[in-house]
């Protein structure tokens, strides 16, 4: 990522109020955001978009994918993007957390959330 341009994260909650708030959340640290209701949703986005550096999305989704699963298509299909999983229920085991990806539990401390944010999109901003 070249300097002074932009992240792009994509959201992906399908409780509307939630979403809104993690988008609210990362427009406000200065991210450009997309954002999704469920993991098809997100799969057809990123299918259309190479820009996108940073999912971030809940684990407890309904549909044929859950978050876990959608996290770890994302690993496979697009492995430079990394992806912050969250809920408000039980934490995944690490074993289970793909590579490059980070748990945050909700409620979401926009602090901590966004400082995460910002290091994971640093990084891969020093591959490209």
């Amino acid at each position: 990522m070249k300097a002074g341009k932009v992240a792009i994260v994509l959201v992906v909650e399908d409780e509307p109020l939630q979403r809104m708030d993690m988008i609210d959340m990362a427009e406000e640290a200065g991210f450009q955001v997309l954002e999704a209701h469920d993991a098809d949703h997100a799969i057809a986005l990123l299918e259309s978009r190479s820009d996108v550096r940073l999912v971030l999305t809940d684990i407890d989704m309904p549909g044929a994918m859950n978050g876990m699963k959608f996290a770890a298509a994302v690993r496979k299909r697009w492995p430079p993007i990394a992806i912050i999983l969250t809920t408000a229920g039980h934490a995944p085991a690490p074993a289970d957390i793909p590579e490059q990806a980070i748990f945050i539990p909700k409620p979401l401390h926009h602090e901590r959330t966004v400082e995460t944010m910002r290091r994971l999109t640093e990084e891969l901003a020093g591959k490209d």
